[in-house]
C-alpha cells in the first residue's frame, strides 16, 4: 500500500510539474511603416546609394523579403490594406482622393484587442476618419509636417509638437512604451512620415550628400515608346518637379508653409544650408537636360538626407528594444507603403504596376522563430500582413482576409507559395496615372489600363525587369498572352473584383 501511494504522489508531483511549465509567451509586434521609400536606396537590397545600418540589421537579424509587392501602389489604400488583410474593392478604401476608410470594419488589431494585446499606432496614419481598434494613437492630420508638426491627440485636440518629424514619432513611441501595461503584450505601429514628398531632411542631415554626383538610371530618358499609359502620365523629374515647392530653391523671404512653419533656430540653418545652392542655380541658368540632371542630382541629395534620420530613429526602436528586454520576444517587422521611383523613366512618385513602385521594401525578425540571414524568394504582399500578425499571436485568421500568412514558408513548412500576383491602381487624378489591374506571375507581367488610357501591356520579367519593352500584341506572344488573360480572370474571381471583372466582360 505504501509503494502504491508513493507511485501515485511521484506521478502526481511529475504532472504538476508539467502542468506548471511557463507557457510560450505571445510575441509583442512591431510594424514600422515609412512613405515612398524605395527598395533601390537601402543596402539590404544593394543599394550603392546610402548605407542603412538599423533597417540592415532587421534583414540581418530575421528575413529580407526580396520579392515583395503592394496591392494599390498609393499611400493611404495601402495602410488600409495593412489593417484590413483585404484588397481595396473589398476595404472600400481605393484611392486618395475620393474614398473614406471605414475604421468600424474588421482590423486584425481590434482581433488581437480582444485577445489581449495593447494596440497602438503613432504617427503617419492617413486614412482621415478617427483611428479605431487601438488603446492608443497620436498621429499626423493628414500628410503630417516635417517641422514642427501637429499631431492630433486621442482627447480630439490638436497639438503643435517642436522638433523634426521622424525624431518626435519615435519619442512618442518610446513614452508610449514606457508608459504601457507590461502585462499583456503589444502591437505596435510606428508610421513615419519619411520619405514622402517634399524630402525635407532634418537640420542634422543637410549636405551629407553634397560631394555625391549619382549616376543617371539606365531609362532615365524613356521615350515611352509603345507604352501608351506611360506617355501621358505627368511625374517626371524633368516637368513635373517643382524647383521651389520640391528643390526648395526659393528666395529667403519665400512663404511655402513647410519652411515658414520653421523655428528660428531651424530655419536658420536652413537658409545657410539652401540659399547658397539656391544663388549658385541662378547664376547656372540651367536649361534642357542640364537642368533636368541638376534636378535629378538635388532629388537624391534631399531624399537620402531624409532617409537617414529615417534609419537613424529605426535604430533607436531596436535599441529600445534591447535595453529593456524586449526584443527577444518581439516581431519587427519594416516596410514602406509602397515603392518609389528614384529616376528609372525619369520619374519619381510611385502607383504603376512597374517594377519601382510595384515592389516594397520588406524585413521581419522573429527570434526563435525565423533564422537570422533567411532571404525568401517567395512572392509575398502587404495584403499578408494582418493575417501574418494574428498567425504569430496565436489567432485564429477569420476567412475574409484575402492575405496569407508568411510564417509556414518562413519556418520550413512545405508550403506552396504564389504562383501570381494580383493589382489594382485606382487613381484617376494626379500625376495622370491610369487606373489599371494586372496579374504578374515569376516570369510575365500582363496590365490592363483603363479611363485614362484604353490598352494592354505585356512584359517578360526575366529579358526585361524594367518594364520597357510592352510585347503585346507581338508576333510570338499569343499564347502566353491567352494564358496570362486566363489567370488574370482567375484572380479576378477568387478576390471577387466586381469592377475590374465588368471591364473585361465588356470587351
Amino acid at each position: 500500500m505504501k509503494r502504491i501511494t508513493l507511485t501515485a504522489l511521484m506521478l502526481f508531483a511529475a504532472c504538476t510539474a508539467l502542468t506548471a511549465q511557463p507557457k510560450a509567451k505571445r510575441p509583442n509586434i512591431v510594424i514600422i511603416l515609412s512613405d515612398d521609400h524605395a527598395y533601390q536606396t537601402i543596402s539590404a537590397y544593394g543599394s550603392k546609394f546610402m548605407q542603412t545600418p538599423n533597417i540592415d540589421r532587421i534583414a540581418k537579424e530575421g528575413v529580407l523579403f526580396s520579392k515583395a509587392y503592394v496591392t494599390n501602389s498609393i499611400c493611404g489604400p495601402s495602410r488600409a490594406v495593412l489593417l484590413t488583410g483585404k484588397y481595396s474593392h473589398k476595404n472600400g478604401f481605393k484611392d486618395n482622393e475620393t474614398s473614406n476608410f471605414n475604421a468600424g470594419q474588421a482590423l486584425f488589431v481590434k482581433q488581437l484587442q480582444a485577445n489581449g494585446y495593447q494596440t497602438a499606432w503613432i504617427g503617419k496614419y492617413h486614412l482621415g476618419t478617427q483611428p479605431q481598434g487601438f488603446d492608443f494613437w497620436q498621429i499626423f492630420p493628414g500628410q503630417g509636417s516635417y517641422y514642427n508638426p501637429d499631431m492630433l491627440m486621442m482627447d480630439g485636440s490638436r497639438k503643435r509638437i517642436e522638433g523634426y518629424a521622424t525624431n518626435i514619432v519615435e519619442d512618442v513611441t518610446e513614452n508610449w512604451l514606457d508608459q504601457r501595461d507590461t502585462s499583456k503584450p503589444f502591437c505596435l505601429v510606428i508610421g513615419h512620415k519619411s520619405t514622402h514628398r517634399t524630402w525635407l531632411p532634418d537640420t542634422t542631415d543637410m549636405g551629407m550628400f553634397d560631394d555625391v554626383t549619382f549616376p543617371l538610371p539606365e531609362n532615365f530618358y524613356d521615350d515611352y515608346d509603345n507604352r501608351a499609359a506611360a506617355k501621358v502620365q505627368d511625374m517626371t523629374i524633368a516637368k513635373t518637379m517643382i524647383l521651389g515647392y520640391d528643390l526648395k530653391m526659393l528666395p529667403a523671404d519665400n512663404k511655402e508653409p513647410a519652411i515658414t512653419r520653421m523655428n528660428a533656430a531651424q530655419r536658420a540653418k536652413f537658409d545657410a544650408y539652401y540659399q547658397p545652392i539656391y544663388a549658385d542655380f541662378k547664376a547656372r541658368n540651367l536649361s534642357g537636360k542640364a537642368l533636368t540632371e541638376w534636378k535629378y542630382q538635388r532629388y537624391m541629395k534631399d531624399y537620402l538626407s531624409t532617409a537617414a534620420s529615417l534609419d537613424r530613429n529605426i535604430g533607436r526602436t531596436l535599441d529600445y528594444l534591447d535595453q529593456h528586454q524586449l526584443a527577444n520576444n518581439t516581431i519587427v517587422m519594416y516596410l514602406s507603403d509602397q515603392g518609389f521611383y528614384m529616376g528609372e523613366h525619369g520619374w519619381f512618385d510611385k502607383r504603376f504596376m512597374y517594377e519601382e513602385s510595384f515592389r516594397t521594401p520588406m524585413m521581419m525578425r522573429y527570434p526563435g522563430v525565423i533564422k537570422p540571414g533567411t532571404k525568401l524568394n517567395e512572392y509575398v504582399m502587404n495584403l499578408d500582413i494582418a493575417p501574418t500578425c494574428l498567425d504569430a499571436a496565436g489567432v485564429t485568421i477569420p476567412e475574409y482576409m484575402q492575405g496569407k500568412s508568411m510564417l509556414p514558408l518562413l519556418t520550413g513548412k512545405k508550403v506552396k507559395g504564389r504562383e501570381a500576383m494580383y493589382y489594382h491602381y485606382y487613381e484617376n487624378g494626379e500625376h495622370s496615372v491610369s487606373p489599371h489591374f494586372g496579374v504578374q506571375t515569376k516570369k510575365y507581367k500582363l496590365i490592363r489600363f483603363y479611363k485614362r488610357v484604353d490598352s494592354w501591356e505585356l512584359y517578360d520579367l526575366q529579358k526585361d525587369p524594367h518594364d520597357m519593352h510592352n510585347l503585346y500584341g507581338k508576333k510570338g506572344y499569343e499564347k502566353i498572352t491567352r494564358q496570362l488573360k486566363s489567370q488574370l480572370n482567375a484572380l479576378i474571381a477568387q478576390y471577387e473584383d466586381e469592377y475590374a471583372k465588368q471591364i473585361l466582360n465588356s470587351e
